[in-house]
């Protein structure tokens, strides 16, 4: 585990912070569609992603779902990060995209390690700049995005943390993701189609143009 963490992290994190993750932290793998984190969830670990992709999603008032951001290797989920310096339960749920391998770090560790470790409280600052980019291109995608050009970037960020161009996802689960209907889904998908940008199949679409 020590030599994924320094392949991973070990442009930023001093060796004696290595040696702390590797003391204090353990292993995790989860299988592809495992909940990591849930709504409401105490949170008593924090995560750092080894290997694999994770879907951050939030929840509105009536129950229904969006996508904010993907994270990949190197990454941690800021929202959690947030719960975990502030001892607060979870707001958004996290998902395995594929499987994934992960080292969770206990909550009391956070704030000393900022205090101590540059390179922590690097990491800290950056995971923060790219997850609130990321979550500023979500709301422009709400606000300014018409579905279909929406759709179309979310099939490129998913071959993207896949690293994959053929994608095992139903129509329904993609109008999960992107809030919408899966007959929406149908009629957009095939359009994408038609411009030579995808090819469907059963339960599968591959990405030919990103």
């Amino acid at each position: 585990m020590r030599e994924e963490l320094v392949e991973s992290y070990g442009y930023l994190f001093e060796e004696a912070l290595i040696q702390e993750i590797v003391d204090v932290g353990h292993e995790v793998k989860i299988k592809s569609g495992e909940v990591l984190i849930d709504y409401g969830q105490n949170v008593k670990h924090m995560p750092l992603l080894i290997k694999g992709a994770i879907k951050v999603l939030r929840q509105d008032d009536d129950g229904d779902e969006l996508l904010l951001y993907f994270l990949e290797n190197g990454d941690t989920c800021t929202m959690t990060m947030t719960c975990c310096m502030g001892e607060s339960q979870s707001e958004v749920k996290a998902i395995a995209e594929k499987d994934s391998t992960l080292f969770l770090l206990p909550v009391e560790k956070m704030a000393e390690w900022t205090r101590t470790y540059k390179g922590w409280m690097a990491f800290v600052f950056e995971s923060y700049n790219n997850r609130f980019n990321e979550m500023l291109e979500a709301i422009d995608s709400l606000a300014f995005s018409n579905m279909h050009d929406r759709l179309y970037k979310y099939l490129k960020n998913k071959v993207m943390v896949n690293k994959l161009t053929v994608l095992e996802a139903t129509h329904q689960e993609i109008a999960y993701d992107l809030h919408t209907s899966r007959v929406v889904i149908s009629r957009l998908l095939k359009s994408l189609e038609n411009e030579k940008k995808v090819k469907l199949f059963r339960n599968k679409l591959e990405v030919i143009d990103f």
